[in-house]
Formats: structure tokens, sequence, C-alpha cells
């Protein structure tokens, strides 16, 4: 089951997920301020590895500019860890491991891999504004190169 594509404009779903640690993390814990939540299909596969790396070597400039970053994956706990450990990821990594928040945001569906027809995890990124509506949706993303084309969407310098 696809959910539903979200635009920009529209109330960011409410969720609350288990991070690498285990604690849960709420967006409203974020409340006014920006959130970056970015999905990605699984943890230390190579184009989720090099696009965390982005997000974690460009995460002081964008915390800077005032946004967090969360990192959401079907993954279990026990996967994050690791992930966050093997690549030294200092932003919180969320198991969605039954697919509510993916399909709420519209990140889970069909998509083409080598060819074929699958269904899963289509690579998303959302910005959420202070009061917690979505600035962009940015679906089937690239890994590579993602976060520069994310900094001039949101006019932030490009480092």
């Amino acid at each position: 089951m696809t959910g539903t594509r979200l635009e920009t404009g529209a109330v960011a779903p409410a969720f609350s997920l288990s991070d690498q640690d285990g604690n849960a993390v709420a967006l409203s814990d974020f409340a006014g301020r920006k959130v970056i939540l970015y999905f990605y299909p699984a943890a230390s596969t190579p184009g989720c590895t090099t696009q965390a790396c982005d997000f974690r070597d460009n995460l002081s400039a964008l915390e800077r500019e005032g946004y967090s970053v969360l990192g959401v994956s079907k993954d279990p706990v026990a996967d994050l860890v690791r992930f966050r450990d093997e690549q030294h990821l200092t932003f919180p990594l969320l198991s969605d491991q039954d697919l509510d928040v993916h399909k709420a945001y519209g990140a889970w569906g069909e998509k083409s891999l080598y060819g074929k027809i699958v269904t899963g995890t289509l690579r998303s990124t959302f910005v959420i504004n202070e009061d917690g509506t979505v600035q962009l949706a940015l679906y089937n993303v690239k890994a590579t190169g993602h976060l520069s084309m994310l900094r001039k969407k949101l006019g932030l310098v490009v480092a």
C-alpha cells in the first residue's frame, strides 16, 4: 500500500518512533524548530551510507541555520546502532518497522529497482517548518548530491 504524497503547505503527520538508543522521538519534540526528515531504504547500504554521511558532514551548517535532522528507515534499532557507530553519525536515526510513518509521508510504494518494479522505501526528504507545516516534500531523491540540491532549494550557502 502506498501512502498519499505530501505537498508544500500540508500539516506534517505526527509521529513517535524509537531512535538508535531506544528512546522515543516525536515530531512534537521539535515544535518551534525546523526539521529535515529523510527516509532511506536500508542502513549500511552504499547509497544510504553516502546520504547519511553527507548529512553528518553538513550537520553543523544545517544546525547553524536552525535545522534538526532526523533519518527514518524500516531497520530494527540494532541495525541503526551499528550504522551510527560505523559511520559516526551524530543525528537521530529512527526505526519505523511497521511502516506507519513511511506511509503517512508517502515514502513507501512502488519503485523501479534494477528494471523490476518492487515495493519499498522511496528515498524522500521533507523540510518541516517551525509551525509543523511541510515547506518541501521531495520524493525519489538521489543519494549522491542530495545535500547540495537541498541546500540550494533552501537558499543556504553551499559550503
